[in-house]
């Protein structure tokens, strides 16, 4: 039975590292002249639309067969807080890859298991080896020569790239709480997805009320636009929902190792459908991240064995 629920979410981590591919492509081929806030409120606010029915679907079916609902004060506490984060991120993530170019930001979010094995160790008190501390070490390196655009000089780093890794370090903090709260409480991926998505849609429009109310104002007349920001919130809101569903089997760092060469899908989309530019540094960085994550999912495996 463990070794089937391994695999389910070895396979959900699998779906998820396709549609991550794909997303820095759609989020950079959308029209010229919007700004990134306001794309991220339109397709938070679609991510919110497409989460709604499997969500009220759920929610009836909870009051037919009486299950225990997971509002508890705790509860509440965890989906905003993560919710908030999840809306930053998307912010983040839509303006680093504008920025830093979809190539570099998908790399830069290859950071994510850096910061998972971090909250991991810090927060669940898992330790670790010298092997892994050494990959771990590597990883660091190979994204700050990403960072430089390949030259390793400091005055070179893109503030940008900073901004692309915002991302990966608020995504880490959410998801290890959040798969903590769900191996917890009766609560469903269904449930926190609608619930995070609501969230994030809410704050971000808050956000862009205060900060640029233009940016919610012009697309409203753009169907081309809306259909960038629709697609986008469709494949959000299914990887979220996938990636909810993949924690519950296997490991938060595990499950972002497997996603690890997403980025390739993103470098062949940026190439052909964006006419970027894929640059040495791009791959060679790219190809050190892999064989990083890899060998950390590797040891990471043997350890599990050794405790089974």
């Amino acid at each position: 039975m463990a070794r089937s629920s391994t695999q389910t979410g070895i396979l959900l981590a699998l779906v998820c590292l396709l549609i991550l591919g794909i997303m820095p492509v759609i989020s950079n081929g959308r029209p010229a002249g919007f700004g990134a806030l306001g794309f991220a409120v339109y397709l938070s606010l679609w991510q919110w639309l497409f989460a709604t029915p499997l969500y009220l679907r759920e929610a009836t079916r909870s009051r037919r067969t009486a299950r225990p609902q997971p509002h508890t004060g705790r509860a509440r506490a965890v989906m905003l807080f993560t919710g908030i984060l999840f809306g930053i991120a998307t912010w983040l993530y839509v303006l680093g890859a504008e920025r830093a170019g979809a190539v570099s930001a998908a790399i830069a979010i290859q950071a994510y298991p850096l910061f998972a094995i971090l909250w991991e160790t810090l927060f669940l008190k898992r330790g670790k080896t010298l092997p892994e501390l050494a990959l771990t070490g590597l990883l660091i390196v190979a994204l700050y020569f990403l960072g430089t655009s390949g030259t390793w000089r400091i005055d070179g780093f893109s503030p940008w790239f900073f901004v692309a890794l915002g991302v990966p370090f608020l995504w880490s903090i959410a998801h290890v709480i959040i798969r903590e709260e769900l191996s917890r409480s009766p609560i469903t991926p269904a449930e926190i997805t609608f619930a995070r998505v609501a969230i994030s849609s809410v704050f971000l429009l808050l956000v862009g009320a205060l900060v640029a109310p233009a940016e919610l104002i012009q697309p409203l007349t753009r169907p081309d636009f809306q259909l960038f920001a629709l697609v986008m919130g469709l494949v959000y809101y299914l990887e979220l929902l996938i990636w909810f569903h993949a924690v519950r089997f296997i490991d938060v760092s595990l499950a972002s190792s497997i996603t690890t060469p997403w980025p390739a899908v993103t470098m062949a989309l940026a190439a052909l459908l964006l006419g970027d530019a894929i640059e040495a540094y791009q791959v060679a960085t790219f190809l050190i991240v892999v064989f990083c994550i890899y060998g950390l999912t590797l040891l990471s495996l043997r350890k599990e064995r050794a405790a089974a």
